[in-house]
């Protein structure tokens, strides 16, 4: 691992470990209030992201047939990475939000206090393998259906 790799990587736990000091400045303080939305809305769901990464990468974004665009699939990732980190973000602090409420202990503080800690945690996961493709395709009997994998929509 590079020392960049390894900043990146660090770049969501950090934002969550600087959110937690701007606790500290005053309550209309915009910057304490900037700091902890920018993390809540993308810090922990980027974490994720990070660790689902290659499996994401698995299958390319594939473009419309009748206008090829070059930068389609690149940008396609792209947005698709960054939705989904946004969409992870806010389900984890509904989550532990609901779970924190559940147990009569919710508080601002011990969201973000436990939202940090778990995308620190994250953050310190390896990366997921993605799954291998089938080198070639399941021999089927003469005028049978093709078969489908488990879960598939074809």
């Amino acid at each position: 691992m590079t020392p960049q790799d390894l900043v990146i990587r660090m770049l969501p736990p950090f934002g969550g470990w600087l959110a937690l000091a701007a606790l500290a400045l005053p309550g209309g303080s915009p910057l304490r209030g900037a700091a902890v939305a920018v993390f809540l809305a993308a810090g922990p769901g980027a974490a994720l992201v990070r660790i689902c990464g290659p499996a994401l990468r698995a299958r390319r974004a594939e473009g419309p047939v009748e206008r090829r665009d070059a930068d389609f699939e690149r940008q396609s990732d792209l947005l698709e990475r960054l939705m989904l980190a946004v969409f992870l973000s806010v389900s984890a602090v509904m989550l532990v939000s609901t779970v924190l409420i559940a147990a009569h202990a919710f508080s601002g503080e011990r969201v973000l206090l436990t939202l940090t800690l778990l995308t620190t945690l994250a953050g310190f996961c390896p990366r997921l393998r993605a799954s291998p493709t089938p080198r070639t395709a399941p021999r089927t009997a003469p005028g049978a259906a093709p078969r489908t994998r488990k879960g598939s929509t074809l």
